[in-house]
């Protein structure tokens, strides 16, 4: 599930206008980048980024600086991608949801009930990088990372341990998610589609007793104030991205690239463990406010999976292509035969 999360997410995880500390040498720069996200300011994303920015600036001797507008304040993903075409920004962070809609082959990590563990997802990340790159690359992109949500857990006010329960649920999907959509509607539900910023106030009115989100993501956005139910098996997994406008970024030096690519890579790499421990907090956290998880019985997990195979069947090519699908199940396969080891 995503634009949660995706981060959800990082999305919509990755207010008011603020600048990196160092936004003051931004004037100075030679080469600038404004760089929009949806990372509330304060979390877990705001700072490492803030952290790999500062680091960029000093060793590149202040040529390369970074004017930061996190927590939305540029627009959703949408608003941020339009405003990368127009040059009012050259790059952002932003959620699969919303650049699945720009790099639909970018969606494919985010089906439902696809991975079991994050040693999978790390080591399907790493063999579908590749075509990651090449799709951005013929949208005039450069994917420079990849960010986490995490593992997506189903929450609401009531528990849901079966299929059942979750047909009697008044389900949240984010706008522009057509795969949890698609999911849902496999499943017999007929989801309620609202932004982000809509979650929290839909929750207490009622309109919707269902949301998905991260552990950490529930409460950086509050929503675990209203859910006090976890179902205790991933929904999906949530992710993004952090991409440049490929005209600003080819204007660097080579050694400039290289230092952007590396240290941005260094920082998310160490990003990803950060997301993975608040995760881990998280959940003792939502425990102690009262929010309990709720055992799936086998029977359960098996309707799940065939849900898995039923959605797929219903995608196409206006989704994710044929081959970005095959190469994951292909990694997929690979990883749990051999358990990982090449």
């Amino acid at each position: 599930m995503n634009r949660s999360f995706c981060l959800a997410l990082i999305g919509a995880m990755l207010t008011a206008l603020l600048l990196t500390p160092h936004a003051a040498e931004a004037g100075r720069a030679k080469y600038l980048f404004k760089i929009a996200s949806l990372a509330p300011d304060g979390s877990v994303w705001a700072k490492r980024f803030q952290e790999m920015t500062q680091e960029i600036v000093e060793k590149s001797n202040g040529e390369i600086g970074f004017k930061i507008y996190p927590g939305g304040v540029m627009g959703d993903d949408r608003a941020m991608f339009r405003k990368i075409t127009i040059g009012q920004l050259q790059g952002g962070g932003f959620t699969m949801t919303g650049i699945g809609e720009i790099v639909q082959d970018f969606r494919v990590m985010g089906i439902p009930f696809l991975f079991n563990s994050y040693e999978e997802v790390d080591y399907v990340t790493e063999k579908l990088w590749p075509y990651f790159q090449q799709a951005f690359a013929d949208k005039n992109l450069v994917l420079v990372a990849m960010s986490e949500v995490g593992f997506i857990y189903t929450m609401s006010t009531e528990p849901i341990a079966t299929l059942d329960d979750l047909k009697k649920s008044k389900s949240w999907v984010p706008e522009g998610d057509p795969i949890s959509n698609i999911f849902l509607e496999t499943a017999g539900v007929t989801p309620v589609a609202l932004s982000i910023p809509d979650v929290l106030s839909s929750l207490q009115t009622g309109l919707i007793n269902t949301v998905y989100n991260s552990f950490y993501g529930a409460i950086v956005l509050q929503w675990f104030t209203r859910t006090k139910y976890i179902t205790d098996i991933p929904f999906a997994y949530g992710y993004g991205a952090f991409v440049l406008d490929r005209k600003a970024f080819s204007r660097l030096p080579a050694e400039y690239a290289r230092l952007m690519e590396s240290t941005a890579r260094a920082h998310f790499a160490t990003l990803l463990q950060d997301t993975r421990e608040s995760n881990k907090s998280s959940l003792q956290v939502l425990k102690e406010n009262g929010n309990r998880l709720v055992e799936v019985s086998p029977a359960t997990q098996a309707e799940l999976q065939e849900l898995h195979i039923k959605t797929v069947k219903k995608l196409d090519n206006t989704i994710f292509s044929q081959k970005i699908y095959e190469e994951t199940q292909k990694s997929l396969k690979e990883f749990r035969e051999n358990k990982g080891r090449p």
